[in-house]
């Protein structure tokens, strides 16, 4: 499996959650193949707990299904 579709798998598991709460998550790129940059959508985006579900949820899951990914950015709108 590509790293990219890890990658995507890993988002549709999440995606689930951030809905509940009238969001998203986008995949923008992986650099060099250990770094991902997502970006939170709809009302996720101006949380301010996103950075704190990023570093928790989303990045543990993206590790979890991929891991090589040493970092998971999360770039504001």
């Amino acid at each position: 499996m590509e790293l990219k579709d890890k990658v995507l798998l890993a988002l549709d598991e999440i995606r689930p959650f951030l809905a509940a709460d009238g969001g998203d998550i986008a995949l923008v790129d992986i650099v060099e193949g250990k770094i991902v940059k997502v970006q939170l959508q709809g009302a996720c985006a101006g949380c301010s707990v996103n950075q704190m579900t990023l570093k928790s949820g989303v990045e543990m899951t993206i590790k979890k299904h991929a891991p090589e990914i040493e970092e998971v950015i999360n770039l504001d709108n």
